[in-house]
């Protein structure tokens, strides 16, 4: 019969539970670069190749349109007529002349102001699509930063809890090989495949912290626009760096228009009215009215005007000729209008009433999408209280209990290890949810983003302040 030295037992499991108290790492930390979300976002806002590309698309219809605006160039001609082939003497002939003529077209009707009015609308729209991708931006850099940021802590947590699982391998091993205690040889396989097990879940994490910080870095690259010519370094940008060890705050957007008691789609759809992405649209849909108007013109005669001077040199005689002088006006005759008026009017129509259907097709997948993420939010919300209040507390006691009912010989060693397990799970579980909660909220966000008041084809400046900031 096995007898119970508790002298032994009681010091290991006192060292046991000494560990489990303070959470000894035995990973050694190691100083790196950190970058807080805040960082993180002045820098992909302020060096995105793409925000630069559209003020330079901007600039371009711009231009195109004061271009548009002009006259086409006038043509000139240069020629020598009616020369004699039996002599080819400038001055045998009377209708022998050299001439010089000048023509000027003029557009249909008004649509040279036209278009220079549908470019200027078309322009218009480009700070309002450098809105929307700054807040898409945000949502994107927020949701890999707190990614990052969930990875790293998990890290932290089993790293916290490994030198527990190992001094209670060490434990069931020396109580196995000394045969006291209720020790059983699958307590010391259970315990060593906890610690493998626990390896591969921090592998995991690891590979997922790598993966996301290299996802995240694409953002991150600072570069100088005014030099673009250059051939980028990617060599010279920061490819390890770590996230804020602090949970950042992330606040929701209009809340009171989400409460429960005065929700209203109603509302949501006049609200997203004023959102860059539903603007931009209104900007396309105006330009494509401009489009109507333009292909009206075409009903319009165009009109040209043409002058030319021919100058015939003296007779034989010596008597003078008199020069030539010619004007002339031009036009065509729009009358078979059926098959190409007719049909360029209507497809212009057809394409302003399909950008209205754009638009509800939007505001629909806006106010969709912002139940979906509002319902989530709102379970994420009971989940965490659940956590906070009940769930944590509980199996940090369920773990305790059963390590002390161990540590008095009354309980069992699996027992103890399931505890423990539950309650590392739990953690994790916890952290997840709050993590999540706050990518609920980015994305919310994203929908309530809102154009400045300020001048909105002014950009903002290029170049970037923001800096790593060391852990």
């Amino acid at each position: 019969m096995k007898t119970f030295t508790s002298t032994g037992k009681m010091s290991t499991i006192s060292t046991l539970a000494l560990s489990l108290m303070l959470g000894t790492s035995v990973f050694s930390a190691h100083a790196q670069k950190t970058i807080s979300l805040e960082q993180a976002l002045a820098l992909a806002e302020q060096n995105d190749p793409w925000l630069h590309g559209s003020k330079l698309k901007q600039s371009a219809v711009e231009n195109r349109s004061v271009a548009t605006s002009s006259l086409p160039d006038p043509k000139v001609s240069i020629s020598m007529m009616n020369l004699p082939t039996d002599s080819w003497d400038f001055d045998q002939e009377g209708m022998t002349q050299f001439k010089v003529g000048v023509s000027q077209m003029f557009p249909r009707g008004d649509s040279l102001e036209i278009k220079e009015k549908q470019l200027k609308i078309e322009a218009s729209k480009f700070p309002l699509m450098r809105e929307d991708r700054k807040a898409k931006l945000k949502t994107k850099v927020s949701e890999l930063w707190l990614d990052a940021y969930q990875a790293q802590q998990t890290i932290a947590l089993i790293e916290s809890d490994w030198t527990l699982f190992e001094q209670m391998a060490e434990v069931a091993r020396a109580s196995y090989s000394n045969a006291v205690g209720k020790t059983r040889q699958q307590d010391v396989i259970r315990a060593q495949l906890e610690i493998v097990q626990l390896e591969d879940r921090l592998t995991a994490q690891k590979q997922k912290l790598e993966t996301t910080i290299a996802l995240l870095n694409e953002w991150l690259h600072v570069y100088d626009s005014s030099n673009l010519d250059d051939v980028f370094d990617f060599d010279s940008q920061p490819n390890a760096f770590g996230v804020s060890e602090q949970l950042p705050t992330i606040r929701l957007e209009n809340p009171s228009l989400l409460k429960s008691t005065g929700y209203s789609r109603n509302k949501l759809a006049i609200e997203f009215s004023d959102h860059p992405a539903i603007l931009a649209i209104d900007i396309k849909r105006k330009v494509s009215e401009k489009g109507i108007e333009l292909a009206k013109q075409q009903y319009k005669p165009q009109w040209g005007v043409n002058a030319s001077y021919g100058y015939r040199d003296d007779m034989p005689s010596g008597d003078e000729r008199a020069d030539l002088f010619s004007v002339g006006v031009s036009f065509d005759l729009p009358l078979f209008t059926e098959n190409r008026q007719d049909k360029q009017v209507a497809a212009s129509i057809a394409e302003s009433e399909a950008v209205k259907t754009e638009k509800l097709l939007l505001t629909k997948q806006m106010i969709s999408a912002v139940e979906k993420e509002l319902r989530q939010l709102n379970r994420l919300s009971e989940r965490q209280s659940l956590y906070k209040d009940n769930l944590l507390k509980q199996m940090h006691e369920q773990a305790e209990a059963s390590l002390t009912a161990y540590t008095n010989d009354d309980g069992d060693f699996a027992e103890v290890v399931r505890a423990r397990i539950a309650e590392l799970n739990a953690r994790i579980a916890a952290l997840k949810i709050d993590v999540e909660t706050l990518k609920t909220v980015a994305r919310i966000n994203y929908f309530f983003a809102a154009v400045p008041s300020h001048q909105v084809g002014d950009g903002f400046k290029n170049g970037s302040n923001a800096k790593f900031g060391d852990k």
